[in-house]
């Protein structure tokens, strides 16, 4: 009977042989001999969080810098598990592969009330791509090794995968190795490349849209030889600013209500929309021809065939990858002219010059407390180009997300569809240990840094050197905004006070900062990237620098 092993070990085995080098978590009694495994295994680093969610962050970021997938324990059944619900919810909204191994109450307790026990499985079902529980031990290893299949394949997306107490200490077979073989998809047909590139041969005024998917598929090059054989401007779907490097001269940076007023006219006046791996959702458009050409053409390329032409009509609707798409479609118009959108090119030209101006100028105002667009521009002139960002939701973050600077995919992670205040610093630490010879950075505001102030302890127990820059304007900024533009000002709940958080990083054993100036701002944050170690910088910004995005979630009649 040697080949018998504990359910805890079979868990360890599977994740090791899929090369997962790291989980993420917070120990709990319901899987203490999966914990036991990693010990004398020694083959996984654990990162242990003082909160479930963050954990689940962490794994998620850890997801989309690596490709995937990202492991998180719920370690303790009931309350540990529930925790988790917020990040699956995130991961859910942002397609990313998240796994999470979630502990439950032994089989034999099940439906009788028991201490810590609730219907764990209905609880995720509506917010990932399968809740299931584990029955049998001899099935524990095969159903985990299918948790991760189906969570990196197609459009990704967290499984949770839940394991009874007593099924992690049964004895098992030990499972086979393997890997997982997960279906990749493809490039659209010769017909409908054909059929892009009459499109293309036809437009005036055609531009790039690109999503996600060529983070995921790692094709950011091949988006960029697409971009440079026809000379076709590009435009970024929200929170996916780093498909193309910062400065490029045909990148427009991040179209849509978040991003730029150059990427946005792109979108609203071209003729040929050419939407590869995004989906043109109501996050990055609004659903509004505010934002997308009522008169375009559209081809719209999703590795999700519903998505595809789901929201705008398309002409062209395809399932397939984006960078295989990318990559054939350079190939199928090498030679494709391109003098007809000339005008539009030369256009697109003036536009960036004059968008390139306005930021310079906004790199030099000199008010105090600085307004959060020159604390940006402090920011973007300090970070070495291999940096990742990740940023929060909040009024700073939202003006943060087309004014940074990245050069280098994947490099920014943001909660995205979810619109989660208090991801940023947490995904930070998860993109860390992701990617431990690239500076990390999280951009947050004063109250999200809040919700993860504790996992400062967990960036110094793991030797995970995240840099935080704290934007501090004293409130919950997007909705003192609403209530000061939409309801007379009158503030409830909007203004909050908050420690010095440089002094709490120095109390937890970071490095901690204070920056009144830019010029401090700058210098602090050369200073804490230098060091390798974790730092806060906490910085004071103009409490009135406030902007509405949702205009359209209140009616005149709030502001009487």
């Amino acid at each position: 009977m040697a080949d018998l092993i504990t359910g805890g070990e079979a868990v360890y085995r599977v994740l090791a042989d899929q090369g997962v080098g790291t989980v993420f978590g917070l120990l709990g009694g319901s899987m203490l001999e999966l914990y036991d495994a990693m010990h004398r295994g020694g083959a996984i680093r654990y990162v242990g969080a003082r909160d479930e969610r963050a954990a689940g962050h962490m794994a998620d970021a850890h997801a989309r810098i690596t490709g995937g997938p990202g492991i998180v324990l719920g370690a303790q059944a009931g309350p540990g598990v529930v925790n988790l619900a917020t990040a699956v919810a995130e991961a859910h909204l942002a397609y990313s592969p998240l796994v999470v191994i979630a502990g439950a109450i032994s089989r034999r307790d099940l439906g009788k009330d028991t201490f810590q026990e609730i219907d764990q499985v209905a609880l995720f079902a509506p917010i990932c791509k399968r809740s299931v529980l584990v029955t049998e031990p001899a099935r524990l290893a095969e159903m985990l090794r299918d948790a991760i299949r189906l969570a990196m394949s197609g459009r990704r997306g967290p499984v949770v995968l839940h394991v009874p107490r007593d099924i992690f200490a049964a004895q098992v077979s030990a499972p086979p190795p393997g890997p997982v073989r997960v279906a990749r998809a493809g490039p659209p047909a010769p017909a409908d490349l054909d059929a892009i590139a009459g499109m293309l041969a036809g437009a005036r005024a055609p531009v790039i849209v690109a999503g996600g998917g060529f983070k995921w598929s790692g094709g950011t090059a091949a988006l960029r030889g697409l971009a440079e054989a026809l000379e076709i401007p590009v435009v970024a779907s929200t929170g996916h600013a780093d498909v193309m490097p910062h400065g490029h001269p045909l990148f427009a940076g991040q179209g849509g209500p978040r991003g730029n007023r150059v990427a946005s006219r792109l979108t609203r006046e071209a003729d040929l929309l050419l939407v590869l791996g995004a989906r043109l959702a109501f996050n990055s458009t609004f659903l509004s021809h505010d934002y997308v050409s009522a008169a375009a053409r559209i081809v719209h390329v999703e590795i999700e065939a519903a998505a595809a032409g789901r929201h705008f009509p398309a002409e062209l609707a395809l399932q397939a990858d984006a960078r295989a798409t990318a990559e054939a479609l350079a190939a199928r118009c090498a030679r494709l002219p391109s003098d007809g959108w000339q005008a539009w090119r030369a256009g697109f030209a003036e536009d960036m010059a004059s968008l390139r101006a306005e930021r310079a100028a906004e790199a030099a105002d000199p008010a105090l407390p600085m307004h959060p667009r020159r604390a940006l521009a402090e920011i973007r002139a300090a970070l070495p180009e291999d940096a990742i960002v990740t940023l929060d939701t909040g009024n700073a973050c939202l003006q943060a997300a087309d004014r940074l600077a990245h050069y280098r995919a994947p490099g920014l992670v943001t909660p995205l569809d979810f619109g989660l205040v208090g991801f940023g610093y947490a995904a930070a630490l998860g993109a860390k240990a992701a990617a431990p010879e690239r500076p990390v950075l999280a951009v947050i505001g004063d109250g999200g840094f809040g919700f993860t102030l504790a996992e400062i302890t967990t960036a110094v127990a793991h030797g995970l050197g995240v840099v935080a820059v704290v934007l501090d304007n004293g409130a919950w900024g997007a909705e003192k905004a609403y209530q000061q533009e939409f309801f007379g000002g009158r503030l409830l709940g909007a203004e909050i006070a908050s420690p010095p958080y440089e002094e709490v990083a120095r109390l937890c054993g970071a490095l901690g900062f204070r920056a009144e100036t830019p010029e401090a701002l700058a210098e602090a944050l050369r200073a804490a990237l230098a060091s390798g170690r974790p730092a806060v910088i906490h910085t004071r910004i103009d409490p009135d620098a406030l902007s509405t995005l949702r205009k359209d979630l209140f009616g005149a009649q709030a502001k009487s």
